[in-house]
């Protein structure tokens, strides 16, 4: 499956599938392998960017990290399923998340930072989502947080297993309002990750504005329209909920956020709204004026 047209009646319903986005073998870094989605450029992925995994149990593959690095104008989160990440930064910000943690980093007008990771027995599996900040913050001071696993929310579903942990943002389970550790990620950001028992099935209320992706890093996820393999992304139609069932055991992040709807300039690092701001972060870096 690669289009399924959106159907503006459903708005007040159930999300269909609208596109599907295959990821792609990429590295970055000081060359981890890793397994990219990216909408830069695709106004449907609005407030967020890009989706990087990293899943290897062979050190060569990740061990060199990323060193020293600047950002400007974006957020990332990372969060780990296995393996471990230290970042440390310009700020004195330093801290390690292991199975089942998460950090938040927003760029705002700069950061310098390294994500490192430590050589686990259990080989690494992870992610780290761009997001995406308004104009009016992308010079906001920088920051950063990082969630434990024992601060993650977890609510069961059912007795075979199925869970939802809710990473950011805010959120509905089971009818019942929900708040994850990490919500000041901009633009209304919100990820969970959801892992259904095969078979199982959810229906989320997610705010009718909101953009809805579903990333499935396990099994395969069965969207009325057909199937989804791992490494794919499901871009979500208009509608008021999604219903996610899985056609065998499966585990996927799930993000929604408020669409900006504002222009993108990316190079590298750096996403700002115009070619000019780009250029004046690239010479602020190389002037060693980036994070003043």
């Amino acid at each position: 499956m690669q289009n399924v047209t959106q159907n503006s009646a459903n708005v007040t319903g159930t999300r269909p599938a609208a596109r599907v986005v295959a990821g792609h073998p990429s590295a970055d870094g000081a060359g981890v392998k890793i397994h990219r989605v990216a909408g830069f450029q695709s106004a449907d992925f609005s407030p967020f960017l890009m989706i990087d995994e990293i899943r290897s149990e062979n050190p060569d593959d990740y061990i060199a990290g990323f060193p020293p690095h600047p950002h400007r104008g974006i957020e990332t989160l990372t969060y780990m399923l296995s393996g471990e990440f230290e970042h440390k930064d310009h700020l004195g910000n330093r801290g390690a998340i292991s199975q089942g943690g998460a950090q938040w980093m927003r760029a705002g007008r700069g950061i310098i930072h390294s994500e490192m990771p430590s050589q686990g027995e259990s080989g690494m599996h992870g992610f780290q989502l761009w997001i995406n900040m308004p104009a009016k913050d992308k010079m906001a001071d920088p920051d950063w947080r990082d969630v434990q696993p024992e601060q993650v929310r977890e609510v069961t579903l059912d007795e075979q297993g199925s869970m939802i942990r809710l990473i950011a943002g805010q959120w509905q389970v089971a009818g019942e309002p929900e708040c994850a550790p990490l919500l000041d990620t901009s633009a209304s950001a919100a990820v969970a990750d959801l892992r259904l028992a095969a078979g199982a099935e959810i229906k989320l209320p997610l705010p009718a504005a909101h953009t809805v992706l579903v990333y499935i890093y396990r099994g395969v996820l069965d969207t009325g329209r057909g199937v989804v393999e791992r490494g794919n992304l499901v871009l979500f139609g208009a509608g008021e909920s999604v219903q996610l069932i899985a056609a065998e055991e499966m585990g996927a992040l799930v993000l929604h956020g408020n669409p900006l709807n504002e222009p993108i300039a990316h190079y590298g690092p750096f996403v700002m709204n115009t070619r000019e701001q780009i250029e004046q972060a690239v010479r602020d870096y190389n002037n060693g004026t980036l994070t003043d």
